[in-house]
């Protein structure tokens, strides 16, 4: 399956084919969307989206229709629920149907859902654990509408969160741990600043707000009289005055601090952690030069930027630079595309 990720920014696109070798990356793109088409990562023109994501596939040279999204987190319900061992699936349905009031506040014609069962109740056989998660209906619909509009079949709902979860594994390995390291990821998008904590590989907790690279792209515009397009790649490739670095690049870093470190004092605060062990840096934004250096520096917590794609092969027809570039954007894409083995 595609790993697809529909930001408020852009679409980002991934194949990814195993062997006995690991991961390969068969086709990538990125490509911006028009403004205003997905807000706060709800599908506000499905149109737009739709034409975005078809000439995208077209440029990226993906054969493949099946095509894995993701709601985001802050979207969905997720419990853990006790239900009666023995049943079918057929038979959990109806029993969540018949307890939804329950666990979902909202009315079931308005919602999606799915479950999962994780296993026995430890201190009754009688009963199983089961995940359950849920949104609005309008959450998927639209996305699917977009997709087949597109031509792609999507054939994979995820949940954001549980998509970083798999594609954190990847990264996992490289890491000198025990098994109960508590490992922070803050994804800094064009919009939304996502702040995920995992231990042992699961999400313990997650964090979503509005800040990201877009403030920096407005704060160019502004000073320097520039148009949206020019002022997004003066902030790729350079060329901006000397006063750029001081002036608007360091108060954007500092703030980008802030939100950092507030979203590990809201962690603190709300479970009975006071450290964290490793911090990786995901999106776009991770990528400013001494970003890294300025975060440990200021929280010192080992820090790192999230690079996936750095021990996969690498088809001989994609641009290696600009996936190197592309790399620590595409977390979120890659922990999708990974369904595909599952």
């Amino acid at each position: 399956m595609l790993g697809l990720d529909i930001s408020s920014s852009a679409v980002k696109l991934i194949e990814l084919s195993q062997s006995a070798d690991g991961y390969k990356v068969e086709a990538y793109r990125v490509m911006p969307l028009p403004e205003n088409t997905v807000v706060e990562k709800n599908i506000a023109d499905v149109e737009a989206l739709a034409r975005t994501v078809e000439r995208l596939v077209n440029q990226s040279g993906t054969k493949l229709t099946d095509t894995a999204v993701a709601v985001s987190g802050s979207s969905v319900i997720t419990k853990e629920i006790e239900l009666p061992a023995g049943l079918t699936d057929l038979q959990l349905e109806m029993q969540i149907e018949v307890e939804a009031d329950q666990y979902i506040p909202y009315p079931m014609e308005e919602v999606a859902f799915d479950f999962d069962v994780i296993g026995p109740v430890e201190s009754n056989q009688d009963l199983v654990r089961v995940l359950l998660a849920a949104c609005r209906q309008e959450n998927v619909e639209h996305r699917r509408q977009a997709l087949e509009s597109a031509g792609l079949n999507p054939k994979v709902v995820d949940v954001e969160g549980f998509a970083i979860e798999r594609a954190y594994a990847l990264m996992e390995d490289r890491l000198d741990q025990g098994s109960d390291q508590v490992i922070a990821i803050a994804d800094i998008g064009a919009t939304m600043f996502t702040f995920t904590v995992l231990m042992d590989g699961k999400t313990i907790y997650s964090r979503e707000q509005l800040f990201g690279g877009k403030q920096l792209t407005e704060e160019i515009q502004r000073r320097y009289g520039l148009s949206w397009e020019e002022a997004g790649e003066a902030k790729r490739k350079g060329g901006l005055p000397e006063d750029y670095e001081s002036e608007v690049l360091a108060p954007f870093k500092e703030s980008l601090v802030q939100h950092i470190s507030r979203s590990l004092q809201f962690f603190y605060s709300s479970s009975h952690y006071n450290y964290i062990d490793q911090l990786f840096l995901a999106g776009g934004v991770s990528a400013i030069e001494g970003l890294v250096a300025d975060v440990e520096a200021s929280l010192s917590v080992p820090t790192e930027v999230a690079n996936l794609l750095a021990n996969m092969q690498i088809n001989s027809s994609i641009n290696r630079s600009a996936l190197a570039n592309d790399g620590p954007a595409m977390m979120l894409a890659v922990g999708l595309a990974l369904r595909s083995f599952q």
